[in-house]
């Protein structure tokens, strides 16, 4: 496959930042976030992955969310890979999924959803060090932080960069992932920010890698 070498570059980043993190830490160290336009065939995306990783599938609404989240399921089941659904816990439970992904709007809920389901991964974006601290305290167990580098989302603000997602890192008072603009180019300048793992859109999709 073309790009295999970003790719492998990318999960060795991913995997090295993990081993870092506690030796108890269950949590993935990379994240698949699905996009309408950017990952237009996430079932694709999804079979890249290895085993260990996660796929958030973010439907937006999409009229065809269920048959996506399931066929989803089956294919990050085959993979050893987790399946998180964004924003829709009735999704996530419809499809058998191992958790949610909350915006940063209702990071509150994480708390209730993993009482009402125990074995589910709940986390929260966050795009600030006061987000991420509220995500962690309402509950989550590991925020998002976004963007970290220059991103082509339409939602992303002004990158961080490694410097101070390091800071925010270290005062933020749980586990942290990074997405924003990551790739195998520069995935390694975070290997020093203390992040537990690597999240990314188009850095994780066919043909771009």
């Amino acid at each position: 496959m073309a790009g295999d070498f970003g790719f492998w570059d990318l999960r060795r980043t991913a995997w090295s930042l993990s081993r870092r993190a506690r030796a108890q830490n269950p949590l993935p160290p990379l994240l698949l976030f699905t996009d309408p336009v950017r990952t237009p065939d996430p079932v694709a995306a999804a079979g890249i992955l290895p085993p260990g990783a996660a796929v958030i599938y973010r439907a937006f609404g999409a009229a065809d969310a269920l048959a996506v989240a399931s066929a989803l399921r089956q294919a990050t089941r085959a993979r050893g890979v987790k399946l998180l659904i964004g924003a829709d816990p009735a999704l996530a439970r419809a499809v058998g999924a191992d958790g949610v992904h909350l915006p940063e709007r209702l990071a509150h809920t994480a708390r209730a959803l993993r009482q009402a389901q125990p074995r589910w991964l709940v986390t929260a974006a966050a795009h600030s060090l006061p987000a991420a601290r509220r995500g962690l305290a309402h509950g989550a167990q590991a925020v998002v932080v976004s963007a970290i580098f220059p991103s082509a989302s339409a939602s992303a603000g002004a990158p961080l960069g490694p410097v101070r997602l390091a800071a925010l890192v270290r005062a933020a008072g749980g586990p942290v992932y990074a997405l924003g603009g990551i790739n195998a180019k520069n995935a390694r300048r975070l290997l020093a920010s203390g992040v537990v793992g690597l999240a990314a859109v188009e850095g994780l999709s066919p043909g771009k890698l």
